[in-house]
Order: structure tokens, then sequence, then C-alpha cells
């Protein structure tokens, strides 16, 4: 999927894309929504996790997210796209995975 709509906020905590969507296009040029739910730099390079939009439970919960990186065209645009190389996937997921689950878990 490439980026048609890109957001303004800046990159961090996933706080931050409580509300924040972007359009993307697939390979057959449909549009598809999708909420930003967090973002993580690794090795220089910037990752954004997303769900599809209106797919977060009542309490804004969800079971699966993709992951998408950013990267800079020669021309100087910015697209998202999937991660190719399984052991980069594996480590990025597992970033995402250990703040959702910091985040849900709950002390009493």
């Amino acid at each position: 999927m490439s980026e048609k709509n890109r957001p303004d906020a800046t990159p961090g905590t996933p706080e931050e894309f409580a509300a924040d969507t972007v359009t993307l296009l697939d390979e057959n040029d449909e549009e598809h929504e999708f909420e930003l739910i967090g973002g993580c730099v690794n090795g220089g390079v910037q990752y954004f996790a997303l769900i599809p939009a209106g797919s977060a439970d009542e309490d804004g919960g969800f079971e699966e997210y993709i992951i998408l990186k950013q990267i800079v065209n020669d021309d100087g645009t910015e697209d998202l796209v999937e991660i190719e190389d399984d052991a980069e996937f594996d480590r990025i997921a597992a970033i995402f995975d250990e703040a959702f689950d910091s985040e849900t878990d709950y002390d009493g």
C-alpha cells in the first residue's frame, strides 16, 4: 500500500494517534481508511502501527494491527510500505507488542 494522505502529527506515543486516520491505496488503487495507533523509529526508520478505521472495540482495544514503514522516494515524497524482510518485521512487531501490552497491563 502506498500513502495517499499523511497525517501532520509528529510520530511518537500511541496516544498522539488516537484520532488520526490515513487513507492508503492498495495494489488496485482502491482506498482504505486506517487509524494510526502507534509509531516508532528504529534504526533511523519510521514505522507505524495501524488498524482499519472503525475496527476498534467499544473500549478502544484491538486484536490485530498492521505495521508499515515510511520510505522517502527519490523525488522527496514519502510513502508507507509493507515490511518485506521477516527479521525486520519481527523486530518491529516485538517493539509494538511490548508497547501495546504495557498500556493494557493494570495492577488493579
